[in-house]
């Protein structure tokens, strides 16, 4: 009997021994050393692809940078979560840090980095056949009024020549209901991005008839911001994010949409491989995407050029208060 009872002390001894040898010499966990960073995006999209390769190739991850994505639709809800400091870096429409700027806040959003250049959405019709004045006289949903998505509805409209007062504008869906919404019947046109558009298309809704970024011009569309005061003390972590943006940027610069939607599938698992190809080939058509993240003044210029022609805007805010471009070109 006290030969087992010795027997079964010198086991757990033993196995007590090795746990304590795998704890002191195990490999570190390198993620334990990542940087964690809250990044609210106004949508989830193919439309946004170099930062998904960012996150899918390991970009950020090599820059020490862990980044958990919200989910926050509505540009105006991603600055009000920055600002609350719910999350360190939005990802959204410049027009909202204009705004909060306009404001008088005074720890307003900088905008560090670019990713868009111009407008993600695609205009769904119930049919076919189209061309611009084919709005005239029709009801179209285009989310909240002052919103980049709607600003550049309407500057699109301008460029082709169309009269904004001719097509009955319907600002009262919030963003993230437009889809419903026309399902249920509401609208004879809504504009939506990816993956949503191509969705209703399969599920025959409507058609994808025409891109609002062909017409809508060159803007910082959508940009990643912080509080002020986060950026003067978290420099250097920002940079290294930019950093990771660019290799994104780069990626899908120098790779065609199949090998991009295989990257990013990860981040759509709803969506199948040719389907996320051909939407990203929509966006690669587009020129959706910054050469880098460095944001040019006259980028910036034409879209308070917008807000100020739409009543949104009385006076230019200063570039070089809003605009810290981290990638310095």
């Amino acid at each position: 009997m006290k030969k087992k009872i010795i027997a079964i002390i010198i086991g757990v001894i033993l196995i007590a021994g090795m746990i304590t040898i795998y704890v002191l010499f195990k490999p570190k966990d390198e993620t334990t050393n990542l940087t964690k960073i809250n990044l609210a995006e106004v949508t989830h999209s193919a439309f946004y692809a170099p930062l998904y390769v960012a996150i899918e190739e390991g970009y950020l991850e090599e820059e020490g940078i862990e980044v958990e994505l919200i989910l926050t639709p509505g540009a105006d809800k991603v600055a009000a979560a920055v600002l609350s400091g719910d999350v360190e870096i939005g990802f959204a429409g410049t027009e909202s840090a204009i705004y909060v700027y306009d404001g008088g806040e005074e720890d307003y959003l900088v905008t560090f980095a670019g990713l868009t250049k111009r407008d993600g959405q695609f205009i769904i019709g119930k049919e076919k056949d189209f061309d611009w004045s084919s709005l005239e006289g029709k009801e179209v949903l285009v989310g909240r009024k002052g919103g980049m998505p709607a600003l550049n509805f309407l500057n699109a409209l301008k460029n082709a020549g169309i009269d904004a007062s001719k097509v009955n504008i319907n600002y009262s869906i919030d963003f993230a209901s437009l889809s419903g919404a026309y399902i249920g019947g509401t609208g004879d046109f809504v504009n939506l991005f990816e993956p949503n558009a191509t969705l209703l298309e399969k599920e025959e809704y409507g058609y994808v008839v025409a891109s609002i970024g062909e017409l809508s011009g060159e803007m910082p569309y959508t940009a990643f911001y912080a509080r002020k005061s986060y950026l003067n003390e978290n420099k250097e972590t920002l940079i290294k994010f930019n950093n990771a943006i660019n290799k994104g940027l780069e990626f899908v610069k120098n790779n065609d949409a199949r090998t991009i939607a295989e990257k990013i599938l990860p981040q759509f698992p709803d969506t199948s491989l040719d389907d996320l190809e051909k939407i990203v080939q929509r966006y690669k058509d587009s020129d959706s995407w910054l050469e880098t993240t460095y944001i040019p003044e006259e980028y910036f210029t034409n879209l308070e050029d917008l807000m100020i022609e739409n009543d949104l805007l009385e006076e230019y805010v200063p570039y070089t208060d809003l605009i810290q471009n981290l990638n310095n070109e």
